[in-house]
């Protein structure tokens, strides 16, 4: 199944959700209203609100609280991406100049902070405390592992272990979020509450694997941005920790050397050792892992539609190309 296909199933419901989200955006002052109608142009795959609406869907029907949690997570997610572009001093997003290109970096920050204030407030107006605490928790696990991530990028001492720290709480605490929160919209059975989060840490992760080995067999038209750039910025993923761990030590001094300097051809020797000491084959067995273990955690629910696009988004994920 494609992306569209895995959506199918709550196309209705997925618009519904997009209404509801703009409404969400607006506000009286003039420039906050500006920039939000500017982000409703920057269409993305809406990966987190789908993961709600299906889970909830999974678990019993999609209600009020499915709305407003998928509304919850969107303004998060939106929020940590204009802070990302502000940090990463990045001028494109989804295919439009981002937001701190043209309305500046201060203007960034401060919309970032007005989404998150927005979606925190959903939360208490509608007296939802679990939605709240949990992704506030999501909030400080994603902070936790942005800022490990840069430590360890610092330090030139990242393992496997502290890897999988990163990107469990960077990346998987969101999706398993999105899945916790679509499941607490629709059931009060803690066994299936339970399930949907352990699906979704471990798609988290798988999706996190996939992207960072992308980096370095991805397409670049596919991509939409050249392969390299997380050796560019001196961060370590799963396929260089391995190779640099299972290499010559001599070898490995080597690469680490010119990940050091600003060597021109740094990418292009980085990739052919990660190939030659394994670190790609490795990384694809993780992300199947992975894969593995979030269908393991749904296994048991009854057969529908929901469940076949939950099925089908761990395949896309985990083969995806872009």
């Amino acid at each position: 199944m494609n992306l569209k296909e895995i959506i199918s199933p709550i196309d209705s419901e997925l618009e519904e959700f997009q209404k509801y989200f703009a409404g969400s955006l607006k506000s009286k002052v003039a420039l906050i209203d500006l920039i939000t109608r500017y982000i409703l142009k920057q269409k993305g795959k809406k990966i987190r609100p789908v993961l709600v609406l299906l889970s909830a869907k999974l678990c019993g029907k999609i209600t009020e609280r499915t709305y407003i949690a998928a509304n919850l997570v969107e303004l998060l997610h939106t929020a940590t991406l204009i802070h990302d572009d502000v940090v990463d001093d990045a001028k494109k997003r989804r295919g439009l100049a981002s937001i701190n290109a043209v309305w500046k970096n201060k203007a960034a920050v401060l919309i970032g902070d007005y989404l998150l204030s927005k979606g925190l407030l959903i939360s208490l107006e509608n007296n939802e405390f679990e939605f709240l605490l949990t992704t506030s928790e999501a909030v400080r696990r994603m902070s936790e592992g942005e800022l490990l991530q840069i430590q360890k990028a610092r330090n030139f001492d990242a393992t496997e272990e502290t890897y999988f720290k990163v990107i469990s709480d960077k990346t998987a605490s969101l999706i398993k979020t999105c899945c916790k929160l679509g499941a607490l919209s629709s059931t009060k059975d803690r066994e299936k509450i339970e399930a949907m989060s352990v699906y979704g840490e471990n798609l988290g992760i798988a999706f996190q694997l996939r992207d960072d080995l992308l980096d370095y067999i991805g397409r670049k038209k596919l991509l939409g941005k050249s392969t390299g750039n997380d050796v560019k910025e001196k961060k370590f993923t799963l396929p260089l920790i391995y190779s640099l761990e299972n290499s010559p030590k001599k070898k490995s001094a080597e690469i680490m050397k010119m990940i050091k300097s600003e060597s021109i051809k740094k990418f292009e020797s980085v990739y052919y050792f990660v190939e030659e000491y394994g670190g790609i084959d490795y990384a694809i067995g993780k992300a199947d892992l992975y894969g593995k273990k979030a269908l393991d955690a749904i296994k048991d629910f009854s057969e529908s539609d929901a469940k076949t696009s939950l099925v089908e988004l761990v395949n896309f994920v985990t083969k995806r190309e872009y």
